[in-house]
């Protein structure tokens, strides 16, 4: 059973991922041999129907798409907008995206097979992958959005957004048990509700994404709340910022404090708990973070421990390098 991490910042960290996959196809020996990268995921800056968290990528679509396919990760756009309206779905942007996205991708009848190819895993996987490609795909909150899409790009496949703040495991369990979603993110707050998760059939299990390095306050209240102020904020309504009033808001993110957090996942849970159970998917966050701070989830959650300092050699440091 492989682990397949989902990674921050497609359009974000355009450059970062161009040095980091060049490690990760020529250097596997750095990395765990349980774990794949399942997707790369993202928004441009300047997409209406982006949503979860501010856009701030800038790299070229077509260069994005390009290297992932190169790469055969796929690639997701986060358009997981809470607040679209019928007048939103013509905007130029976001369907050139969706183009982009398709024409880089493959068709869902390619991935069907892809699948089947890839269910016996021997010598002859990696060549499959290679003649067939990966499927690309949209993470979104608006139905309005998923009937939209199916309709006008049916080859992506379709992922439920988190910002749904599905916190009712009833709730999650009807989710993921709609067929328009290959995959349901929940809320992090159920991340250990394993009496419940362990009851889930194979196939509903399979499509459960995890978050795992969450560091949002666990009895946050507001969480909707900020999402659909980013939803807002990307469609022009609001120039005002969801104020976060949760214990030390102020001091911004750190994964020192994110790993205390009840809901976090760590490298050992994964291995020893979720996997065991039959879980594979899990998401990384950091769309909105660092490029440094992206690559020590990546080093935590993917390197093995002797090759570290490598991959941070190989990415950033040398022996010039002044912090201060």
């Amino acid at each position: 059973m492989k682990a397949y991490y989902h990674l921050p910042g497609l359009f974000e960290f355009y450059d970062f991922y161009k040095e980091f996959l060049s490690l990760w196809k020529n250097h596997r020996e750095f990395f765990y041999d349980w774990c794949e990268i399942g997707s790369i995921y993202g928004a441009p800056a300047d997409a209406l129907w982006g949503g979860g968290r501010v856009g701030f990528g800038d790299a070229n679509a077509t260069k994005v798409a390009q290297l992932l396919r190169e790469y055969n990760i796929s690639a997701r756009l986060t358009f997981s907008n809470s607040k679209l309206r019928k007048e939103h779905l013509s905007d130029y942007v976001c369907n050139k995206l969706c183009e982009i996205s398709e024409e880089n991708g493959q068709t869902t009848e390619a991935c069907d097979v892809r699948k089947v190819q890839n269910s016996h895993e021997d010598e002859n996987v990696q060549n499959s992958r290679e003649a067939i490609g990966v499927q690309n795909g949209v993470i979104l909150h608006s139905d309005l959005l998923l009937d939209y899409l199916k309709e006008k790009y049916p080859s992506l496949y379709f992922v439920s957004s988190t910002t749904k703040v599905l916190t009712d495991f009833k709730d999650l369990e009807a989710e993921v048990k709609r067929e328009d979603f290959k995959f349901v993110v929940p809320d992090f707050r159920l991340n250990k509700s394993f009496d419940k998760l362990g009851k889930l059939e194979q196939k509903y299990k399979d499509k459960l994404e995890f978050l795992c390095n969450e560091c949002c306050y666990f009895g946050c209240t507001d969480r909707k709340a900020c999402y659909e102020n980013v939803s807002l904020k990307a469609l022009g309504e609001t120039e005002e910022d969801h104020i976060c009033k949760a214990p030390n808001s102020k001091i911004g993110y750190r994964f020192s404090d994110a790993m205390k957090n009840p809901g976090f996942i760590s490298l050992d849970d994964i291995q020893n708990v979720y996997m065991p159970m039959g879980f594979s998917q899990f998401k990384i966050e950091g769309r909105s973070l660092g490029s440094a701070i992206v690559l020590e989830f990546l080093l935590y959650y993917m390197v093995k421990p002797e090759y570290q300092l490598r991959v941070r050699e190989e990415m950033y440091l040398d022996s010039s390098l002044d912090l201060f």
